[in-house]
């Protein structure tokens, strides 16, 4: 059975494209880009049976793009993988993920 889990399109503590007049759709795919390359570098590439992708969500206000892990759920280390990053996504961009964005590195 196959099965998602929603991990939303930037680190939870970042601001991320907001829907309405001035949406724009590919910053916010550069940004659902930079958060699965992120998500990658710090659980690792995905096990058999799970993947990252980016979704087109409908809205009242418009259609917006978030990224998912879809898995298989009969899969323990899919599954596993998923829960993970569920339960422990980064808050923040990491210094690579800035740097692909054009923001500011702090550190």
């Amino acid at each position: 059975m196959t099965d998602t889990v929603s991990l939303g399109c930037t680190p939870a503590e970042e601001p991320c494209e907001q829907l309405g007049p001035h949406y724009d759709e590919l910053h916010a795919r550069q940004e659902c880009r930079a958060f699965i390359t992120q998500l990658r570098r710090v659980f690792g590439a995905e096990p058999f049976g799970a993947r990252l992708r980016i979704t087109s969500n409908a809205h009242d206000f418009g259609v917006y793009l978030e990224v998912e892990c879809q898995f298989d759920a009969d899969n323990e280390r899919a599954a596993a993988y998923a829960y993970e990053l569920e339960d422990r996504a980064p808050s923040k961009w990491d210094d690579a993920a800035r740097t692909e964005l054009g923001l500011e590195v702090w550190s």
